[in-house]
């Protein structure tokens, strides 16, 4: 069956229409995923005012199946949402959620070997979930004593177990106080707590969970109109991007101010997309409703935006700071294309005629909903379209 794909910032939709009482419009379209044959490969660019050295230290390695650098697993359903396993037993687990019109969706766990460069996967590590996924994030720590869990978000947040031969429901966590639940679009697993996931709703809240305890900590009205995406800076500092086309921060020790950082500039426009940089905390990243324009934020000058990267031909789906380094981006659209910046080598407060150009890029056969730079080999960055999870070596 043509599989179609809803150009949204998560697949919510499917989740109102399943459950809520009355439907909440948001500017959509819908197009049909058409794969081409064209040849998928990754491009280097060496812009002016780069140094050869930066762009060169991306350089892709040993090939396979024709296509330097590119692995490819095919799932037996359109891929959404994927997540890096953080652990460093683990560190080339990956899982996948699908994007089906149904009820039913599918979760399912694969490993990449870096050794042999294949992927392998259990049919036991496979999950049934209700309606798609909007997003998935492993047990934010590398250590193996901690326990092996996943989180997904849709109807509710639910956190999962993974065991050797299975994976089992651990917790269900609702915290709605109506009869109609909202939509959970995004959430973000704190790094430096991990007792503490924020999530974002249709709502217009976001909710601050403990793990632990499996109960609401804090729940804040956080913005006009939905709540799209939301990222952790610090503890207890977040910020999220809304319907109301602002990205906010906010700081639990003030929980009735918050700091608006940025609002669209075309009116009545949403911002779908935001990432706290984690390797240097003065740096957001978002993006707004079918917009070809990566926004950069320094918080220490709200407001303005310090870089503004346009070189997407049409709209970007997805955004990925590379961990620890604070300094390469990815971000990837609907023109089958993943770019790759890097942010510190401009400069900043350019001029708005200044053009940025991406340091490297990389073709794909069909749009591209989605990138995660893996937390823990800097040297791989996963991406997905249509049924494909690819894993780019950089």
């Amino acid at each position: 069956m043509p599989y179609s794909r809803l150009h949204l910032p998560h697949p919510v939709e499917r989740l109102r229409e399943g459950y809520l009482g009355s439907r909440i419009c948001i500017k959509c379209r819908l197009t049909s995923a058409k794969i081409s044959d064209e040849l998928e490969t990754w491009s280097h660019v060496t812009p002016k005012n780069v140094s050869f050295a930066v762009a060169s230290a991306l350089t892709m390695q040993s090939p396979v199946e024709k296509k330097p650098g590119v692995y490819t697993y095919m799932a037996q359903w359109p891929i959404y949402s994927l997540a890096w396993s953080v652990r460093r037993d683990k560190k080339s687990r990956l899982a996948v959620g699908s994007f089906l019109e149904d009820y039913s969706n599918k979760v399912e766990v694969v490993q990449f070997s870096q050794e042999t460069l294949d992927f392998s996967t259990d049919s036991r590590l496979v999950f049934d979930h209700p309606y798609a996924p909007t997003k998935l994030m492993f047990f934010p720590s590398e250590e193996a004593m901690n326990p092996d869990l996943i989180a997904t978000s849709g109807d509710y947040l639910r956190l999962w177990e993974i065991h050797d031969d299975r994976i089992e429901l651990k917790a269900l966590l609702n915290g709605n106080k109506s009869e109609f639940n909202s939509a959970i679009t995004s959430f973000d697993w704190a790094q430096l707590d991990a007792r503490r996931i924020a999530t974002c709703s249709v709502d217009t809240t976001c909710t601050i969970w403990d793990v632990e305890r499996a109960a609401v900590d804090t729940q804040l009205v956080a913005h006009d109109k939905e709540v799209f995406d939301i990222s952790w800076g610090g503890v207890g500092i977040f910020a999220s991007v809304s319907g109301d086309g602002s990205a906010r921060i906010f700081d639990l020790r003030d929980k009735e101010r918050s700091t608006i950082i940025y609002e669209n500039p075309i009116p009545d426009s949403p911002l779908l997309r935001l990432e706290w940089n984690k390797g240097d905390p003065k740096l957001i990243a978002t993006v707004g409703m079918d917009s070809n324009k990566v926004v950069i934020l320094d918080i220490r000058f709200p407001t303005t935006p310090i870089l503004e990267l346009r070189k997407h031909e049409t709209s970007v789906n997805a955004i990925s700071w590379a961990p620890h380094v604070g300094r390469h981006l990815c971000s990837v659209g609907d023109d089958s294309r993943a770019l790759i910046w890097d942010v510190a080598s401009h400069g900043f407060r350019l001029d708005a005629t200044d053009e940025v150009e991406p340091i490297m890029w990389y073709g794909s056969t069909a749009e591209i909903n989605q990138a995660r730079w893996s937390p823990v080999d800097l040297d791989w960055i996963a991406i997905a379209f249509s049924n494909k999870l690819q894993l780019l070596k950089v």
